[in-house]
C-alpha cells in the first residue's frame, strides 16, 4: 500500500518548537506572518538551507543562525520564506489609472514600487510611462525595492523566458521587449531605455531605516500587507504617508483594504488610494521635489 503523507519520513526533523521559532524569527525580521497552514512550506523551503550549509538539524540551524555564526544567511532565509508571485501587468486595471495621473501631473514623476518582486511589476510601471508620453525616455523616474536580493538581481537583468509574455498585446511586447537569439532563443529581454528608468535596492519595509529621499507621485504596494498582521500595516502605512506627495496615489493588492488600518487615507478607486487631511494627513507644501 502507498504511504500516507503524514507517514513519509522527512529527511530533518521538524517540530512544532521549530515551526514556531522560525515563525517568530522571520515576524521580527521582514513583519511576515506565517499561517498553521504553512508549516509544510517552511519546511520544503528551509531543508534547502539545512543541505547548503551542511547543518543536520532545525535546531541548530536556527540556533547558529540566531547567534550570527552563519555569516549572511539571515538574508537566505529570509529569500527562502519570501513569496514572489508576479507578473506584468497584474490587476490590469491600474495601470490606465497610472497613465492618466502620470499625464495630469505631466512633468517629471516619481514613482516607488515597493515589492518589484522579480521586475514585472516595475517594469510594467515603466511601460506605462512610455505609453503615457509616447516615448522611450518619459519624465519619469521609477525606484523598485525589495526584500529578496535573489529576485532583485533578476529584476536587474531584465530577462525573461518569452512565454512570459503571453497575455501581452503583441505590439507592447514587440516595443519593449528584445527577442534573444542562437543561444538565447526563447528568452526576452527588457529594453535598456526601461532599465535605465528603473533604480533597484534593496529593502526591508520593517528596517527602521528606509534608503529612500524626497517624496513621491505613486506609490506601487500591491499584494506585500497580505503576509503583516494589522499592527504592521499600521506602522507601515504611517511611513507611507509622509513620502506621499498632496496629490499622490498609492495602489495596494486586490484583496487589501487599507481603510479599516489607516485614518490618512481614503479610496480613490478599485484598490486604488490618495492622502485624506481629514485623517490627519500631515500637511506638505505643493511644490514639487
Amino acid at each position: 500500500m502507498p504511504q500516507n503523507k503524514t507517514d513519509t519520513v522527512k529527511e530533518f526533523e521538524f517540530t512544532a518548537k521549530d515551526f514556531e521559532r522560525v515563525r517568530g524569527m522571520i515576524y521580527k525580521r521582514a513583519g511576515i506572518a506565517l499561517a498553521d497552514s504553512k508549516q509544510e512550506m517552511v519546511y520544503s523551503r528551509l531543508a534547502r538551507r539545512l543541505r547548503a550549509t551542511g547543518i543536520a538539524s532545525f535546531g541548530k540551524y536556527l540556533d547558529d543562525l540566531e547567534a550570527g555564526r552563519l555569516g549572511e544567511e539571515w538574508e537566505a532565509f529570509t529569500n527562502a520564506l519570501t513569496t514572489n508571485l508576479t507578473s506584468f501587468f497584474r490587476e490590469s486595471h491600474h495601470f490606465p489609472l497610472l497613465a492618466e495621473h502620470l499625464k495630469k501631473i505631466g512633468g517629471p514623476a516619481t514613482i516607488w514600487c515597493s515589492a518589484s518582486s522579480t521586475g514585472e511589476e516595475p517594469y510594467s510601471i515603466a511601460m506605462t510611462a512610455c505609453e503615457a508620453f509616447n516615448t522611450l525616455s518619459p519624465p519619469v523616474t521609477v525606484i523598485a525595492t525589495d526584500i529578496d536580493t535573489n529576485v532583485l538581481a533578476t529584476a536587474a537583468n531584465g530577462v525573461y523566458t518569452l512565454d512570459r509574455l503571453d497575455k501581452m498585446a503583441p505590439e507592447r511586447a514587440k516595443r519593449f521587449f528584445l527577442r534573444g537569439k542562437g543561444e538565447r532563443e526563447g528568452m526576452v529581454r527588457v529594453r535598456p531605455e526601461l532599465r535605465q528608468m528603473i533604480t533597484f535596492k534593496q529593502l526591508n519595509l520593517l528596517a527602521d531605516g528606509w534608503p529612500l529621499q524626497g517624496q513621491f507621485d505613486v506609490i506601487f504596494c500591491r499584494n506585500v500587507m497580505i503576509y503583516f498582521d494589522k499592527a504592521t500595516q499600521r506602522k507601515i502605512l504611517s511611513r507611507f504617508v509622509p513620502l506621499m506627495k498632496p496629490d499622490a496615489l498609492l495602489f495596494a493588492g486586490h484583496s487589501e483594504n487599507f481603510l479599516y488600518v489607516s485614518e490618512s487615507l481614503k479610496l480613490r478607486g478599485k484598490t486604488v488610494y490618495e492622502l485624506d487631511e481629514r485623517g490627519g494627513a500631515p500637511k506638505t507644501s505643493p511644490h514639487r521635489t
